[in-house]
């Protein structure tokens, strides 16, 4: 399962003070979607040029990469072990990025390298159709292991146009719901002492006008993608319960990090066995509880914050994003390229037939494919074992189960070599 927080104690002084930054409308790389009432706009910035229409404090741009450089301000930050730490702080702010059809929920993605003695910080904020801009609101606090910090979400920060929930900044009632622009903020911290410092390698943004009424009809199959069935291995998160309570204890909790995993094997990306030889030798599959600790959000206290799962495969693979589809036709378009997908579900009883689990308020699970019918061939991680992960479920059920509750939440992972829809 996943999803909701609890608060955050992390402190990283100095870092969410505001700073004057030029900015700009841009809709750099952004990809505008709509059915039935349902608005995407997907943003990224991966390039030296998509990072050069942002602005920056004491960065330094090398290739397609942003780092800490000349004129980085003073900071301290606390770290695993309690100690205050000396560091310099960088800063990248994204432009802004108009969404005129007024969104009410939006999720940013990252890619960086966070060797030991580093971290970055994600911030967020809104405008509104007045031009009123919210303040900075803390996402993330991450590095990719935790030997330096343990990586958290923000509180819910309600106190102004948007609030935090884990993952996904929403439109609050002092913005009529609706934003009519977002920003992101990425803070490099790198302490005096560290040996290599942060590397921001990609941003991006998902924003979203999410409908409160029922959903659309089902989508009719498109021709592409039928009839094709990826070859992504099969990996239960149930054969991991007990495993590593302190990263929430496998089972019916891992779901994210299971079909993560899965997605990283079909690209040959997990991680080098050296990573996970930590692991009992005792449990199988061991880069799912690698991935499980590596993904473990402190403040939400679970392995289901999506960005901290998408920023995990960010280490192997270089496209790692959250986005939304709006159909399963959508997602026909990306297997006909030979790309599977993880997508976040939710349903009651009798809603999901041949599902192992009877209901869910939030369960991830990978699209392999399309039956000649239409129907979805699926790794379901909640099967017992791996040999019942490969599943095939009815479109239509489907498509609500991933509808209704996440709007089309799907995590993208893939190499550079692979052109995406």
């Amino acid at each position: 399962m996943n999803r909701h927080p609890a608060g955050s104690t992390l402190t990283v002084a100095t870092m969410v003070a505001a700073l004057a930054a030029t900015a700009v409308i841009s809709t750099a790389n952004a990809a505008p979607a709509e059915a039935a009432g349902r608005r995407i706009l997907d943003t990224s910035w991966d390039t030296a040029a998509d990072f050069a229409r942002g602005t920056g404090q004491g960065i330094e741009a090398r290739g397609d990469t942003v780092r800490v450089g000349q004129g980085a301000r003073r900071t301290r930050f606390t770290d695993v072990d309690g100690v205050r730490r000396q560091a310099s702080v960088a800063r990248w702010t994204s432009p802004w990025v108009a969404t005129e059809f007024g969104a009410t929920e939006m999720i940013p993605s990252w890619r960086a390298r966070t060797p030991r003695g580093t971290l970055v910080v994600v911030q967020a904020r809104g405008r509104d159709a007045t031009g009123s801009q919210g303040s900075w609101d803390t996402v993330a606090r991450w590095a990719a292991g935790d030997h330096t910090v343990l990586r958290r979400s923000g509180g819910s920060q309600v106190d102004d146009l948007t609030s935090l929930a884990t993952d996904t900044l929403r439109a609050t009632s002092a913005a009529d719901g609706r934003i009519a622009g977002w920003q992101v903020r990425i803070s490099l911290v790198k302490a005096d002492d560290a040996r290599r410092g942060p590397v921001l390698q990609a941003a991006s943004l998902v924003a979203t006008r999410v409908p409160s009424g029922p959903n659309a009809r089902a989508s009719r199959p498109a021709a592409r993608g039928l009839g094709v069935d990826l070859d992504v291995p099969a990996y239960s998160q149930m054969i991991h319960r007990g495993e590593y309570p302190q990263w929430g204890g496998g089972g019916e909790v891992w779901c994210s990090p299971t079909t993560m995993s899965m997605l990283m094997a079909f690209w040959d990306r997990l991680p080098a066995a050296k990573r996970w030889r930590w692991v009992d030798d005792a449990y199988a599959d061991p880069w799912v509880d690698h991935g499980a600790r590596s993904t473990y959000d402190y403040t939400y206290r679970g392995a289901g914050n999506w960005a901290f799962t998408t920023a995990y495969a960010g280490s192997r693979l270089p496209v790692a994003r959250v986005t939304r589809l709006r159909n399963l036709r959508a997602a026909q378009q990306y297997v006909a390229a030979g790309v599977p997908l993880g997508i976040s579900i939710a349903f009651d009883r009798g809603q999901l037939d041949g599902s192992p689990l009877t209901s869910t308020g939030g369960h991830l699970l990978v699209i392999r494919g399309f039956t000649e019918s239409g129907d979805v061939i699926v790794n379901d991680p909640a099967a017992e074992s791996n040999a019942g992960v490969r599943r095939v479920y009815d479109r239509a059920q489907l498509e609500a189960a991933w509808q209704r509750r996440s709007g089309g939440l799907t995590y993208v992972v893939a190499p550079k070599s692979v052109t995406l829809p």
